[in-house]
């Protein structure tokens, strides 16, 4: 119940700041109020929905102060974790990360905006492990949450010049790759930077989302 219920949440399927009714949800997962009662609570720890006391748990909010601070801390975060992936990368977690990078290719020639969104957090959340940092993970697996849902509108390409955003996120995400393989700290961190800004002016694409993913063809 718990992996369902993130994948809702971080592809919109339920919306920021909606109410989760716990019966519905008790009869959808056959679960008993106990044991749904701590999925809310591990699902809460993790900064995907809000515990709220005589109110109910509903979903963490995307309000525009909530947007303000998120486009204020990711680029410093996102670049330290980037530093650190590349310090203190193992070899199977660069693996791993190769994987992630072909999955996401593989989603941006044919999967849904929401398996490119998903696949693109997969990557993201790899380069956390690999940072291994007990202070910046929590706050970088909640930016991660919020990436994702902004990212399925900037995984909704509605021109041309959109896809070719993609093109170039994948692109980096291969520079990355190789900037952590090659231990190139003060690359990888740019290159964070660089990834950020790619997608920063979506935010008013996510406040007005468009209407149809696009053919995504030229992706090789």
């Amino acid at each position: 119940m718990s992996n369902v219920l993130k994948r809702e949440i971080l592809t919109l399927v339920r919306k920021p700041g909606s109410d989760l009714d716990e019966v519905q949800l008790s009869e959808e997962f056959s679960l008993s109020r106990t044991p749904l009662r701590e999925v809310f609570r591990e699902l809460a720890g993790e900064g995907f929905v809000e515990l709220r006391e005589n109110r109910g748990t509903k979903i963490s909010d995307m309000s525009h102060m909530t947007l303000r601070d998120f486009f204020l801390a990711a680029p410093m975060i996102y670049s330290a974790v980037m530093r650190l992936a590349a310090r203190n990368a193992l070899a199977d977690q660069i693996e791993k990360l190769k994987g992630a990078q072909e999955q996401f290719r593989e989603a941006l020639r044919s999967g849904s905006s929401a398996d490119r969104a998903l696949s693109n957090n997969r990557f993201h959340e790899i380069t956390g492990e690999m940072a291994d940092n007990i202070y910046l993970k929590p706050s970088f697996n909640r930016l991660l949450i919020d990436h994702a849902r902004i990212g399925m509108t900037f995984y909704r390409p509605q021109d041309h010049k959109m896809v070719e955003n993609l093109t170039a996120a994948s692109d980096q995400h291969d520079a990355i790759i190789s900037a952590i393989e090659n231990r190139d700290e003060a690359s990888a961190a740019e290159l964070a930077t660089d990834h950020w800004n790619l997608s920063r002016h979506q935010i008013e694409l996510f406040v007005m989302p468009g209407q149809l993913d696009i053919p995504l063809g030229t992706f090789s």
